[in-house]
């Protein structure tokens, strides 16, 4: 048999005894006589050439599998397998089809490892084809659609366009996809993607009976719990619902469009698309995308919000049942109800818009009822405690009655849908009164500052006349002049408490060595992030101006924006542009987050960083040098392009001074330099070294302060080094698809980042020389030992022991140095 790209198709011929090959025109497909066969390694492939079938291994011949690839995109990407429970083992693989029409894989000795087991009734001849589409089948070969058997039937780990996932509802489930055990290995794994078919229709990723998280049911245009907004603009999903079969799949709008959805060993699931001009699988969704989605994180009767803090919380009408765990952010018990239900002396509905359907799996459904049909339902069955419509489309129909508790629910403002959830009408009459004082307050308070605005104006153009400068102190912000001649913008306190809503615990962002950050909103319509020093922070009032001085005087795109400041007695507040996508950290340390980061983009953010570098070191009006440069202190904006921040710690410099000595050792473990922990002295290569540990932590999607290779007892540095040495830098890389052409980049930057990390300062390069070597402009010297390496004696570079790896995370607010 001839290789495979000559190889396009299977043919046999089921008579016994048939003397001479076939030959069909059909797609002009080449055929082969029936004693031939599909052997280890050859292939069948498509007859548009996207993708190709045969065996493959994970580099130990003694485990060979027979699947389907994309044949022209590296590095090679599996989406389906035949024998993934049993590979052939210590002999060569073979495909092959029998006389009764069923595809058998054959080891060395001939025994029969995996079968199809077709069943349907046996046609001659047939042919086995692989479609563009990816499904392997085996059909009549005079007709053009009557199969006897497609791989689409049996899902492995993969979702492509024209699968379906289907639900039988008299008989079970019986196609869904199921997780691999491990990158290498294709067995089913503990995790499903399929259609729960308890109750109403719903999509769900489980862990054997365990729900893992929902996308949620069907509302006539798409699942209630995923945000599918940009793939509707090339998918079209849809689903078909009848009393026998529910079925979900998707179709591409285009024929160019390659994607694929994959549910990973962990559990998780990721829609890429292939982007045929970067050479690069992109992530369009990520489930679970947030704390919200994983499933019942809040308990029964609660809602979560993502954009809350906290994200839990209970129903209107309910309240935590163990209020202390509540409180301590243990929301696995969930919410009871103050008031129960009488359904004698009637109860009522309280609305909840725009949200994620609760767990369907205990419901009720009928398709022809209208809303108020559905709500009157409800109210006769004691039982029921929520409803909403089926379906969105034409103004809503259909009805979903739930039971008991309301589980996993949580707002949804982009696609959600309205749920009414069942109170006592003392708990409703409650609601409604606490609402209408809310609301009698908030008109009364508009009047008041409405009727207290008109008198200020008339005072403030009384007094304008004769005091002009009086005006000033009626603006919400005015200009001050630093002690370098600088402006900065200061703020009224009361202005940034009514846009932070009086710093509501809902718009806390995070917390840091500085205090606590939080999400504002200025009456323009300007997001801010407002971050108001403790009183117990180590960095006090002299970072706080420090921070102040310099950030009036830096522009750069890569440097967040500092838009003013606030000082009302104890109060320091520093007043910045938002970032919507918070810091770096969130990113390259979480396991769903940072599939999110394509290798484009994360060699995007380490140059951004590297010019924003740059510019302090070397293009600002002061020579400054960060000191705290950390993943935590990147900021995002809303097009991932990356923001230094936090400059209490900076220290600025006139003219050629670069480096200085402080007992006031300030920072971040994990991220300082040798001379600066030890000795306390500090330069522009301190910096230098900071951003080599934050490129290593970008590539490998590990913390430097947390990673400790078991073997060797390293740390991030160490194992970069030992890696790199060993010439296995490949190893270091996160486990985020890219091709060959990046591969080399990638390389280039963790050369790069081991000369940053150089122990003595005057061996890493400047900031100059980093972003020129990062666009391959430079030829790179040889690395050396990075600082704190230790080595086969287990000493570091200050000479102490090292037996182990430190998994401390605490920061230096103030040190002592030696």
């Amino acid at each position: 048999m001839e290789n495979h790209n000559k190889v396009l198709m299977l043919i046999v011929c089921t008579f016994l005894f048939c003397s001479m090959p076939i030959f069909s025109k059909q797609n002009a497909f080449t055929t082969i006589a029936p004693s031939q066969f599909i052997q280890y390694p050859e292939t069948i492939v498509s007859a548009a050439g996207t993708f190709e079938a045969g065996f493959f291994d994970f580099g130990d011949t003694q485990r060979q599998y027979f699947g389907i690839w994309y044949k022209s995109i590296l590095p090679r990407i599996i989406v389906w397998v035949a024998n993934r429970n049993t590979p052939v083992r210590n002999s060569t693989g073979l495909l092959k089809l029998n006389d009764q029409g069923t595809l058998v894989i054959l080891d060395g000795s001939k025994r029969i490892i995996w079968s199809s087991n077709s069943s349907r009734k046996m046609v001659k001849p047939v042919v086995v084809l692989l479609l563009d589409s990816g499904n392997l089948v085996v059909k009549d070969a005079n007709s053009s659609g009557n199969f006897l058997w497609e791989s689409v039937d049996y899902p492995g780990n993969t979702f492509l366009a024209g699968m379906k996932l289907k639900s039988n509802l008299v008989t079970g489930p019986y196609k869904y996809l199921t997780s691999w055990r491990s990158p290498e290995d294709p067995a089913e794994g503990e995790y499903s993607y399929r259609i729960d078919t308890h109750g109403f229709p719903q999509l769900v990723t489980a862990k054997g009976a365990t729900f893992l998280s929902r996308a949620g049911s069907w509302n006539g245009f798409l699942f209630t719990g995923v945000s599918w907004q940009r793939m509707h603009k090339f998918l079209n999903f849809s689903v078909v619902f009848t009393d026998k079969e529910i079925a979900y799949q998707y179709e591409t709008m285009n024929s160019s469009i390659i994607t694929k959805m994959v549910l990973d060993p962990d559990g998780k699931s990721q829609r890429t698309l292939w982007l045929d001009s970067e050479h690069i699988w992109e992530i369009i969704v990520a489930r679970p995308a947030d704390q919200c989605d994983y499933y019942s994180l809040c308990g029964i009767n609660s809602n979560c919000n993502v954009d809350n803090f906290p994200i839990c919380e209970c129903l209107e009408g309910f309240t935590p049942k163990f209020q202390p765990k509540w409180e301590s952010s243990n929301w696995s018990d969930g919410c009871v109800r103050k008031t129960h239900l009488n359904c004698l002396h009637g109860d009522g509905f309280l609305k909840y818009p725009s949200m994620k359907l609760p767990d369907t799996s205990s419901s009720w459904f009928d398709k022809s009822l209208s809303l108020e049909e559905c709500k009157t339902m409800c109210l006769k069955n004691c039982s029921c405690t929520a409803y909403a419509n089926l379906d969105i489309r034409d103004d809503g129909s259909g009805c979903l009655h739930w039971f008991n508790n309301i589980v996993d629910m949580r707002k949804h403002p982009e696609q959600g849908q309205d749920v009414y959830i069942r109170l006592a009408s003392s708990e409703l009459d409650h609601i409604k009164n606490k609402r209408n004082l809310k609301l009698a307050g908030t008109l009364a308070g508009v009047i008041a500052f409405i009727i207290g605005l008109s008198v200020l104006v008339l005072v403030t153009s009384v007094y304008r006349k004769k005091f002009g400068y009086i005006n000033k102190l009626f603006h919400r912000k005015h200009k001050m002049e630093t002690e370098d001649g600088e402006l900065a913008t200061i703020f009224d306190f009361s202005t940034i408490t009514n846009a932070t809503n009086n710093f509501s615990d809902r718009n806390k962002l995070g917390e840091g060595g500085f205090g606590t950050v939080y999400k504002g909103l200025m009456v323009d319509g300007q997001e801010i992030a407002v971050k108001r020093l403790s009183k117990t922070s180590g960095q006090g009032a002299e970072e706080f101006k420090n921070e102040v001085k310099l950030m009036a005087t830096l522009q750069h795109r890569n440097l967040v924006k500092l838009l003013g400041c606030s000082i009302q007695q104890d109060e320091k507040l520093l007043i910045y542009e938002f970032m919507p996508n918070k810091s770096l950290d969130c990113f390259i340390f979480d396991t769903m987050q940072s599939k999110l980061l394509t290798w484009t983009k994360r060699l995007e953010i380490i140059d951004g960083i590297a010019r924003g570098l740059l510019y302090l070191h070397q293009d600002s009006t002061l020579r400054i040098i960060h000191r705290d440069l950390k993943t935590s202190n990147i900021l995002l904006d809303i097009d991932m392009i990356p923001k230094i921040s936090d400059f209490g710690l900076a220290r600025s410099f006139m003219g050629d001074q670069a480096e200085a000595n402080t007992n006031r050792v300030m920072g971040t473990y994990g991220y300082m330099p040798p001379e600066y922990a030890v000795h306390g002295y500090f330069s522009i290569k301190s910096d230098v070294f900071s951003f080599g540990v934050v490129v290593l932590e970008i590539i490998s999607g590990r913390k430097n302060r947390r990673f400790c290779d078991p073997i060797h007892h390293l740390n991030l540095l160490g194992h970069a080094w030992r890696l790199w040495v060993e010439e296995r830098p490949h190893e270091l890389i996160a486990d985020i698809s890219y091709d060959a052409d990046i591969y080399s980049e990638i390389i280039r930057f963790i050369h790069v980042a081991l000369l940053c990390v150089q122990e003595k300062p005057e061996n890493r390069p400047n900031m100059s020389s980093v972003v020129f070597m990062l666009k391959g402009e430079k030829i790179l010297p040889k690395p050396s030992e990075p600082g704190f390496y230790a080595g086969k004696d287990n000493t570091n570079s200050t000479g102490s022991s090292s037996k182990g790896c430190s998994l401390n995370e605490a920061s230096i607010s103030l040190l002592e140095a030696r």
